[in-house]
């Protein structure tokens, strides 16, 4: 029998079952049993049906989409995107779509007023956030998340009285293993590259590490050699260079990011002084890239696997009124050639 522009009602009548079921099975709905959704499928491929989304999302009221917001932290002065959270795009999208769940991507500025639309215009049912800029002007805006009720995840710090959900990364216990490892290597004179203000709590949680590494050691914690770099290749170069043009002596760098370690190798090079002979360089994220620099970056990995996987997975719980809990993912050393010592 052949039905044109076949209706859930149609299948149902085939297949002998409610209309509800019909809607259940092509759901993947657990409630229905495994032969009869594959019945129920089959019908469907050979009628060519497919589920009116539109109609369903205004049913339940949700849209059964995820709205990733990324950051804008050049202020719309450059197109280029953290490359960190452009590696995690690909687990976000592949684990969002595994759940049901299509996903709109979004670079937003802090000057925007994203914070107003998407749950509430029902273009999404959460938001995950990646990256913040400068984290002071950033917590208004969770605070205003916060205020509309929205459901939001973080991929970021885990700040007292920070309002939503976060899932990020022990930078503490990184940057202590990063220190130690240079340490364990014998540099003394170790400087700490990267702006670790307060308005980037992950980068100063970095340097609480390095701290605390150089004072378990017995080694002095020099201010001199704490040098602010804004996240980027070019102000890394730049700081570096007026760190050599200073005079300072120091045997090894600590970067709180891979593109500030990889701007500060160019620097050492362009200087004559060779990594790892002359000066360690030690990075934290573990980018694609950081494998095949010259030479080799060792770094601290941040899993960003597990990081994209368990955004979706805490954004989903929320959605579907979970109890979710922040989460710190434990960092791992990656030991390659640029500290001189190998695995």
């Amino acid at each position: 029998m052949k039905v044109e522009n076949p209706t859930s009602r149609d299948i149902a009548d085939l297949a002998g079952v409610s209309q509800a079921t019909v809607s259940r099975a092509l759901r993947n709905s657990p409630l229905v049993r495994q032969e009869t959704r594959e019945h129920i499928q089959q019908i469907a491929r050979e009628l060519n049906y497919f589920v009116n989304r539109n109609a369903a999302r205004l049913r339940t009221h949700q849209s059964n989409t995820l709205a990733l917001l990324l950051f804008d932290e050049t202020g719309g002065n450059d197109a280029q995107i953290n490359p960190f959270f452009l590696s995690m795009i690909g687990y976000i999208t592949r684990s969002a779509a595994s759940m049901g769940y299509d996903v709109l991507v979004s670079l937003q500025q802090l000057t925007d007023d994203w914070h107003v639309e998407y749950q509430a215009s029902h273009r999404a049912d959460g938001l995950i956030l990646l990256g913040y800029g400068d984290y002071v002007s950033y917590r208004e805006k969770l605070d205003a998340l916060a205020a509309a009720n929205t459901r939001f995840i973080i991929y970021g710090p885990i700040v007292k009285d920070q309002p939503g959900h976060s899932l990020g990364c022990d930078n503490e216990t990184g940057g202590r293993a990063a220190t130690e490892h240079l340490i364990n290597l014998g540099r003394k004179r170790i400087v700490i590259l990267g702006d670790t203000s307060k308005r980037h709590p992950e980068f100063a949680s970095r340097y609480f590490g390095y701290a605390r590494a150089l004072q378990q050691a017995g080694l002095e914690l020099d201010q001199d050699l704490k040098i602010h770099a804004d996240n980027t290749e070019e102000h890394s170069v730049e700081a570096m260079q007026q760190l050599l043009r200073s005079g300072r002596s120091f045997d090894a760098v600590f970067a709180v990011t891979d593109v500030l370690a990889i701007g500060a190798m160019h620097a050492l090079a362009d200087a004559g002084l060779h990594v790892p002979v002359d000066v360690s360089v030690v990075g934290f994220d573990d980018l694609p890239r950081a494998a095949f620099v010259t030479p080799a970056l060792t770094t601290v990995q941040q899993n960003i696997r597990e990081a994209g996987e368990g955004l979706v997975k805490a954004i989903a719980g929320l959605i579907e009124g979970k109890p979710v809990e922040s989460i710190q993912m434990a960092p791992k050393l990656i030991i390659r050639d640029s500290c001189g010592a190998k695995k």
